[in-house]
């Protein structure tokens, strides 16, 4: 086995959030199914994520891990065909391929080379079949000069490691609708684990307080606030809730889960356009934290809320009915930190201690 690692963006409008849910589009089940494909998977393999996002939350980059068997990369090799002289292959032999990429899952994410992305020009509308997409047949090699014309033998030979994962980036551009994109796939260093090796995550919410509204061009990613804003007013009452505290009263609580978290950073910040954009940093989040977060220091900067009501509701530790969560559309996942490689393991068992204050 093998663990990928995938950084990926995608738009949340159109999707039930990234959890997989029988009937309904999401970001995990996507993914799945184009791996699945791809890789000609009887059930499409399991992705686990940095950071769950609700419907309607983007990401513009997100990470995920995937184990996969060696074997079944093999077919990134499909289709792909290069002329063979009496020489011998150009390539190594497929075993010897295999046995590169188990060497290579010592490499960091950051430590591998820079993949691309885009669907393939020579079929942008996507495949039919996405197993058997591929690059295309090299021409033959044509006759030494002065000799006579011979056949040239044209052989399946595998890619290497990096050819391989490239190949798989392209075909997952030509499979996955526009609104989610995996920029980049490598192998990841040991003890990796994209959800529980994070050191923190980093969210920016996005509101207008314009009178006319928003830019309607970017109405899926700013919310509009119909009042003025009071931008000192916010960060005033932001102060109050960083630190390690137990956040129930800004969180949906699930059972047998803690609502304690580190919240390291909360800032508002107004931008050249007028634009308010909260950003957002800590170890980690529970459910409608950072939307909830949002909500209450918006009723604080119209002025419906006074400034020390935030930190009074977080005092109270149980959720409070005044607490108004925030549209999801704002809500944008921009970053995914981890420690270095030889931290990866020791941070992942820390993380999956149960955290009390």
């Amino acid at each position: 086995m093998v663990r990928l690692r995938l950084d990926l963006g995608y738009d949340g409008t159109d999707f039930s959030g990234w959890a997989r849910q029988p009937g309904r589009r999401t970001v995990q089940g996507e993914i799945e199914q184009a791996l699945g494909r791809i890789l000609r998977l009887g059930e499409p393999p399991a992705l686990t994520v940095a950071g769950r996002t609700d419907a309607g939350v983007h990401a513009r980059h997100q990470v995920a891990h995937v184990d996969v068997a060696v074997g079944c990369l093999s077919e990134l090799d499909r289709n792909r065909r290069r002329p063979a002289t009496e020489a011998g292959p150009a390539t190594q032999a497929g075993p010897v391929a295999e046995a590169g990429l188990v060497a290579e899952a010592g490499l960091g994410a950051e430590e591998g080379p820079a993949l691309g992305d885009g669907a393939d020009p020579a079929n942008p509308a996507g495949p039919a079949n996405a197993g058997d997409v591929g690059d295309a047949v090299d021409d033959a090699v044509p006759a030494a000069a002065g000799g006579p014309a011979a056949a040239t033998a044209v052989e399946e030979l595998p890619l290497d490691v990096d050819e391989r994962l490239a190949t798989l980036v392209r075909r997952l551009a030509g499979i996955l609708a526009t609104d989610v994109r995996v920029h980049r796939v490598s192998v990841a260093s040991e003890g990796f684990d994209a959800r529980f090796s994070a050191l923190s995550r980093r969210y920016a919410y996005r509101v207008s307080d314009a009178p006319g509204g928003s830019d309607p061009l970017r109405r899926r990613e700013v919310v509009w606030h119909n009042r003025p804003l009071d931008l000192d007013a916010m960060n005033a009452a932001a102060e109050r809730l960083v630190g390690e505290h137990d956040f129930a009263a800004f969180c949906k609580k699930r059972e047998g889960a803690t609502t304690i978290r580190e919240l390291q950073r909360l800032r508002w910040v107004r931008e050249d356009d007028g634009l308010l954009v909260a950003t957002v940093v800590a170890d980690a989040f529970c459910h409608s934290m950072v939307r909830a977060l949002v909500g209450a220091l918006l009723a604080v900067g119209d002025g419906r809320r006074l400034v020390a009501w935030p930190g009074q509701v977080l005092a109270g530790a149980v959720r409070d009915s005044g607490v108004h969560v925030a549209p999801a559309h704002g809500l944008c996942l921009e970053e995914v930190r981890y420690p270095p490689a030889e931290e990866l393991a020791a941070r992942a068992a820390a993380t999956r201690r149960v955290r009390t204050l």
